[in-house]
């Protein structure tokens, strides 16, 4: 069984859960379990859709590519008010891929919703994060459907991905 990656979460995180506010994702893969960082490795676009997403407001944003840097990625993510987090607690799965999951235990998302009460909205990539969509819904937020940042999940463009995660950071007034 594997065990998932701890949220990513600040005092200074707004009210919107996205897989990558809470950016709220499905399960961690190979290399980012390995690492351990959300959204690695470099070819997943998490960092390069939240970057964007907030360039417009922010100049100030992290290299994308910055091997070396995921402190200050992370850090930068939550003073903009977005956390990062996995639907799933541990599963068991061989290799990276979302369709590989067996036996996956939900992440307490009710509870950490307790802990964040100010939270407005939740938006899960799309998949494998969406199945457990009952829970989600059930802690009565708004749900968003986003495409998978993984570069696997080929069906919407990079532009289209930029364009759904800004419509619901700007909903929000994140961005």
């Amino acid at each position: 069984m594997l065990t998932g990656l701890a949220p990513l979460l600040g005092w200074q995180t707004r009210p919107l859960v996205l897989v990558l506010a809470l950016v709220l994702g499905s399960f961690a893969g190979v290399a980012s379990l390995r690492a351990p960082q959300h959204g690695r490795p470099l070819q997943h676009q998490l960092w390069r859709l939240v970057f964007a997403s907030f360039q417009a407001n922010s100049g100030n944003s992290p290299h994308v590519n910055c091997l070396n840097c995921y402190q200050i990625r992370t850090d930068w993510l939550l003073a903009q008010g977005v956390g990062l987090w996995d639907v799933y607690a541990c599963c068991e799965r061989q290799g990276s891929l979302d369709g590989a999951i067996a036996r996956a235990e939900l992440n307490a998302l009710a509870a950490l919703c307790q802990r964040c009460p100010t939270w407005r909205a939740i938006a899960p990539s799309a998949g494998e994060s969406l199945q457990p969509a009952r829970c989600t819904q059930a802690l009565g937020l708004p749900v968003y459907r986003l495409s998978s940042s993984s570069p696997v999940k080929a069906s919407w463009s990079f532009e289209r991905k930029l364009a759904a995660r800004r419509d619901v950071f700007q909903q929000y007034g994140l961005v």
